[in-house]
């Protein structure tokens, strides 16, 4: 005789967390450390606020309390409190509905508390458009550190790999020795979100600081391209600082960079809008940069006047046409107050 379906025992939510990360993310979909650990760092911040709402140690936390009232809480704590923008508050929500979607396989009893979750919609936001540097701009900043010094000698091949390169700034700071090809047209390996690898050229003047650069670090495959002065690898912030100090000196030179906000990915900006600016097609930018959906790359063509204008001149300007004002409906005249 058959009876009904037997469901699976309810999980402890801590159970089911360590299982996420241990059992699906890297078990099962192997995904990257970078990955990780933006997972982690979202669910610090959740168990955090979770702990300040509810009063109660992470460890106590039931699945249950992850209701929708709880998580839109905390998306409007990371808003507001936080100073989040709405992208991050989206990237934060797509780690949880990811978490959610396991839990609902784990724990059906809570399927419709989690519908409601994943029912909570993304937020809109402004795309502006793209931030880069003009080629004078881009000169000041990389002749700006001091090459007399292991920093700056350092700190020049750095920003001139990045901007030959393109590279993000995580990819810049897990470069090693060993991706280094100096073996006929010198090239670099970098490897980009997703576990997918691209091998970038060199001009003849990146290859040759890299070449000097390489003798004054350790010649280790598995050492640091561009280290810190304990030898390991420089960090994200540690990039960015290093950026921020060569902005200040350039500023000197180019008073354009003057009250600029000026990242690792403007340089990445500058790279793709210096190669579609000599002409270099939209596809082969893509595979430098490492775009994996070419509507991305399509974004620096909005960013690019001077193209626009080009366009602009080769079509007739239409026919001015004098129009009379005519009052419209008063409902109407609301409407376009609005």
């Amino acid at each position: 005789m058959s009876g009904a379906p037997v469901l699976p025992a309810p999980v402890g939510f801590p159970s089911l967390l360590q299982d996420f990360f241990c059992q699906r993310l890297i078990g099962q979909r192997n995904v990257t450390a970078r990955t990780v650990a933006a997972y982690r760092d979202a669910f610090r911040l959740l168990l955090r606020y979770t702990e300040s709402r509810l009063h109660r140690s992470p460890v106590a936390v039931t699945l249950a309390d992850l209701d929708a009232p709880l998580i839109l809480g905390f998306l409007d704590h990371l808003e507001k409190e936080r100073g989040n923008c709405a992208r991050s508050r989206n990237l934060r929500l797509v780690t949880i509905r990811s978490f959610l979607r396991y839990a609902a396989y784990r724990d059906p009893t809570a399927l419709p508390m989690i519908q409601r979750v994943l029912a909570i919609p993304t937020k809109q936001f402004d795309r502006p458009l793209l931030g880069f540097l003009s080629r004078p701009e881009m000169e000041a900043i990389l002749d700006a550190p001091d090459r007399s010094t292991w920093s700056g000698q350092r700190d020049n091949v750095m920003l001139t790999t990045l901007y030959n390169t393109g590279a993000r700034v995580s990819e810049i700071v897990a470069l090693r020795i060993a991706d280094l090809d100096q073996v006929g047209g010198a090239s670099v390996r970098i490897r980009g979100k997703g576990r997918k690898e691209r091998v970038t050229p060199l001009w003849r003047s990146t290859a040759k600081l890299l070449s000097d650069w390489l003798d004054r670090v350790s010649r280790d495959p598995g050492a640091p391209l561009f280290p810190n002065r304990h030898g390991r690898p420089l960090s994200r912030s540690g990039v960015e600082q290093r950026l921020r100090t060569a902005v200040t000196t350039a500023e000197k030179r180019c008073p354009s960079l003057r009250g600029r906000r000026i990242s690792p990915h403007t340089v990445r900006h500058t790279t793709a809008m210096h190669l579609l600016q000599s002409g270099v097609d939209l596809s082969v930018i893509a595979l430098w940069l490492g775009h994996e959906s070419p509507a991305t790359t399509h974004r620096y063509i909005e960013a690019d006047l001077a193209m626009k204008e080009r366009a602009l001149q080769s079509l007739q300007e239409p026919p001015a046409r004098h129009l009379r004002f005519r009052a419209t409906d008063r409902l109407l005249t609301f409407l376009d107050g609005l």
